[in-house]
C-alpha cells in the first residue's frame, strides 16, 4: 500500500489520535484502526477500507482513465493535484468499481480524505454517478463510502455541479428499485452531505464521525442558543433522524452484507456489471 500504514516498518507503538495513548501497532491493525482505549475511529485510506469490507480480491477498479482538469486556472491547484497524487498513489479523491461482500456483486465508490480532504470536484462527482448508474443499470446493490469535506472550491462551479448529477443518479437506482446504502464516515460534510449522501434508501455511519455542513466556526457564528455537546457527530445526526444506524468499524461489514441481502434479495442474480 502506497499510504495510511499505521507505523512504518520496525515501529511496534502508534499513538491515539483522540487520546494519545499508546498503543501496539499490530494490536491496532487487528483491530482495523479503532483505538481500544477510547474507540476513536482512526481514518482509513481507500485500499484499507476495500480490504476491511469486501471479500478479498474481489475488488476490480474502473474508471480509472478519469483525470481532473484546471478549467478555473485557479493558483497552485494543478501542483496540489499532484503532490496529493504523488503522496496517495491516487488519481483523485474517489476509487470506483466493483467487488464482492460474502459473494454478492455490488456497485462501490470509496472517497478517501488524504486525497485534498476527500473534495468532490468533477472526476469524483463523475466516478460517485457512474457508480450509481452501474447499480442501476446492472441490477446490483451500490454501496457507497463517504468522507469529504464538501465541494473541490479549486473547480468552482463545475464542482457544485457534480450536486445535482450525482443525486440524479440516485432517482436512477430509485426508478430501477436498486438499493443504495451510504456509508458516513468521518468527515461527511456540505456538499458530498447536502446531496447524494443524504438520499440513500439507508444511511449508516462510523462513531463520532464529523457530519454537518458548515464547518464549526460557521456554524457557531449562525447558531442561536447553544448547540449540543456532540452537535455535527454521526451521534447528533442519529438522533436527529438523519442517519438510521451508527456501526462500529468490526460490525461494518457483517451489517452490509445483511442489508444487501435484504434490501437486494428481488435483484437479478449473478448480473454482470462492466
Amino acid at each position: 500500500m502506497r499510504h495510511g500504514r499505521a507505523a512504518k516498518a520496525g515501529t511496534s507503538f502508534v499513538q491515539c489520535q483522540q487520546c494519545k495513548k499508546t498503543l501496539f501497532a499490530a494490536e491496532f491493525e487487528t483491530n482495523l484502526r479503532v483505538c481500544g482505549h477510547c474507540g476513536h475511529h482512526h481514518r482509513l485510506t481507500y485500499d484499507q477500507r476495500i480490504r476491511y469490507t469486501f471479500d478479498e480480491g474481489s475488488f476490480i477498479e474502473l474508471d480509472q482513465e478519469l483525470r481532473s482538469a484546471d478549467p478555473l486556472q485557479f493558483p497552485e491547484y494543478l501542483d496540489k493535484h499532484a503532490q496529493s497524487v504523488a503522496k496517495t498513489g491516487l488519481q483523485d479523491s474517489v476509487i470506483s468499481g466493483t467487488a464482492m461482500i460474502e459473494g454478492i456483486k455490488v456497485a462501490t465508490a470509496i472517497a478517501d480524505f488524504h486525497f485534498m480532504g476527500g473534495s468532490m470536484g468533477s472526476v469524483a462527482g463523475e466516478k460517485f454517478t457512474r457508480t450509481l448508474e452501474r447499480a442501476a443499470n446492472s441490477s446490483v446493490p451500490a454501496v457507497i463510502f463517504c468522507a469529504s469535506g464538501g465541494a473541490r472550491m479549486q473547480e468552482g462551479l463545475l464542482s457544485l455541479m457534480q450536486m445535482a448529477k450525482t443525486t440524479a443518479a440516485v432517482a436512477k437506482c430509485q426508478e430501477k428499485r436498486v438499493p443504495y446504502i451510504a456509508v458516513f464516515t468521518d468527515p461527511t460534510m456540505a456538499g458530498v452531505l447536502a446531496s447524494f449522501a443524504s438520499v440513500a434508501d439507508v444511511i449508516i455511519a462510523e462513531p463520532k464521525a464529523l457530519v454537518g455542513f458548515a464547518g464549526a466556526r460557521v456554524s457557531k457564528q449562525a447558531q442561536v442558543g447553544k448547540a449540543a455537546d456532540d452537535f455535527q457527530t454521526a451521534e447528533f445526526a442519529a438522533r436527529s433522524g438523519m442517519i438510521d444506524r451508527i456501526v462500529e468499524r468490526r460490525d461494518l461489514r457483517t451489517t452490509l452484507t445483511n442489508l444487501v441481502q435484504m434490501l437486494g434479495a428481488h435483484l437479478r442474480q449473478g448480473a454482470s456489471v462492466g
